[in-house]
């Protein structure tokens, strides 16, 4: 073989070679990284007009993909949200339908076990909340290959814990968190780690921070932003949470809240560093999201939110079913595939995750689902219209609530009885003010129909009307 002959041997190689790693590369199934906020509400973030806190990061991803502005979560607190969105169901049909550490049944199929049929491999970093160990519900029994978190909501309410949980041979064991880290910190870190170990293959990566939830302990490198050179807050007055209390002493509690959102944002930004870093953004979909609305807890009170505009233009925070306590941002990024700055209006919710995702991913749910498929509003195509979007609650005296169209009714029990529903025109009534019930009874009457429709009687006894 002359120099030459073998110098074009060699080229031809390389490039199907090289021909062949693309083709395989261009046919990867995408990453999936989906960041959940814990009570972070609607208008908290930059992209949804907050001027208050800064979150760069969280609006980048909204300038590069789309923006739900209709979008709600599972529920008003924490379990019921997360399982909604593990389920694809809502609090009408879901086993777990408030707080109060219910594991998931064995029977209950859950999103990442829909991802591994279709070949994912599945980490879950934060907090799960939806089964501790030696329960059905514990993470390795529900399709997560890598998990490092919290099991147990209550341990998710302090920033600095000693300890938290890995999975080691299947098993969830209790590990130190190393060099006294906060413990988003190290939330960060073990997904960045999770991503380096699977950047070769598909991977669906659950990042579930504990912020801005209190308790309002944040890094002083975070903190500063929002005090001024003498150490008084941005926000003007405070009023110090004690020391004696179950979240402990805050003496910012508005700053420190503000400070909170911006350390989530930071961390989000180094999670998107590491995939440009490593070359995987443009093949990775990214979804944010909080679930429910926002708090005052931890010293901060309504009035804080009211003056943090943190619901936005709406009434109600967590806890509540008007919209504050449901509707939350949701933004989508996914280069090349959805058109960058969009906005949708589509009303979207937690159990719609289930249906689009495993759309996206090839998968297939083998269990009955509530949710819709929304990939053709990620796409800038028409979304199909929906019949409606339901709730229930069960703290403090049981409530529903549903969504239809632009109309919203809300219906409050005593004990086992209802004693008034609300209805609201979102279209000219976002902050649900006008009560309109009394000059649209027939609508009243079709809604309340819906709701009996959507209500299922709970299997556990926790979460049946009393």
């Amino acid at each position: 073989m002359t120099h030459k002959t073998a110098i074009l041997f060699v080229t031809v190689f390389l490039l199907a070679t090289t021909s062949h790693v693309y083709a395989q590369a261009s046919s990867k199934k995408p990453n999936i990284i989906f960041i959940l906020a814990d009570d972070l509400g609607y208008g908290d973030v930059g992209c949804y007009g907050s001027t208050a806190i800064q979150t760069p990061n969280i609006d980048a991803l909204a300038k590069n993909g789309i923006r739900f502005t209709d979008f709600y979560s599972g529920s008003t607190v924490c379990a019921p949200s997360r399982a909604s969105l593990m389920t694809g169901q809502h609090t009408g049909h879901l086993t777990i339908r408030g707080n109060g550490e219910v594991p998931l049944p064995a029977a209950d199929s859950v999103l990442p076990q829909y991802l591994h049929k279709s070949g994912y491999v599945n980490g879950m970093v934060g907090k799960w909340g939806l089964g501790q160990a030696n329960t059905t519900g514990q993470p390795a029994y529900k399709g997560w290959d890598f998990f490092s978190g919290l099991l147990h909501h209550v341990e998710g309410h302090y920033q600095l814990p000693d300890s938290a949980w890995q999975l080691q041979s299947g098993t969830p064991a209790k590990v130190k968190i190393p060099g006294n880290k906060y413990s988003n910190e190290w939330f960060k870190d073990e997904a960045i780690r999770f991503i380096e170990q699977q950047q070769q293959q598909p991977f669906f990566l659950y990042l579930s921070f504990t912020l801005p939830h209190a308790e309002l302990n944040v890094p002083q490198a975070f903190l500063q932003q929002y005090l001024h050179p003498d150490g008084s807050s941005k926000f003007g007055e405070e009023v110090s949470q004690r020391s004696n209390l179950h979240y402990g002493y805050q003496q910012y509690p508005k700053a420190a809240y503000a400070a909170m959102v911006s350390q989530m944002d930071h961390y989000i930004g180094e999670v998107v560093a590491i995939l440009k870093k490593l070359h995987i953004e443009d093949e990775t979909i990214i979804v944010f999201t909080s679930d429910n609305g926002t708090h005052a807890e931890g010293g901060r009170t309504r009035k804080d939110v009211a003056a943090m505009q943190s619901s936005g233009p709406l009434r109600g925070i967590k806890r509540d079913l008007y919209e504050g306590g449901i509707r939350v941002p949701f933004v989508v990024s996914w280069k090349n595939k959805i058109a960058a700055g969009t906005n949708s209006a589509s009303m979207g919710a937690f159990w719609d995750v289930v249906p689009t995702l495993c759309a996206i991913a090839g998968a297939t749910p083998t269990a009955a689902v509530d949710g819709v498929s929304l990939l053709p509003s990620l796409l800038g195509k028409t979304q199909p219209p929906r019949d409606c979007l339901y709730w229930e609650f069960y703290e403090g005296g049981f409530k529903q609530a549903i969504r239809k169209d632009n109309w919203k009714a809300i219906r409050f029990f005593k004990g086992t009885g209802p004693i008034k529903t609300e209805l609201y025109d979102l279209t000219t009534d976002i902050g649900e003010q006008h009560n309109i019930a009394a000059q649209h009874t027939a609508l009243v009457k079709q809604l309340e129909l819906l709701m009996d429709r959507e209500h299922t009687t709970a299997a556990h006894p926790l979460f049946q009307i009393k």
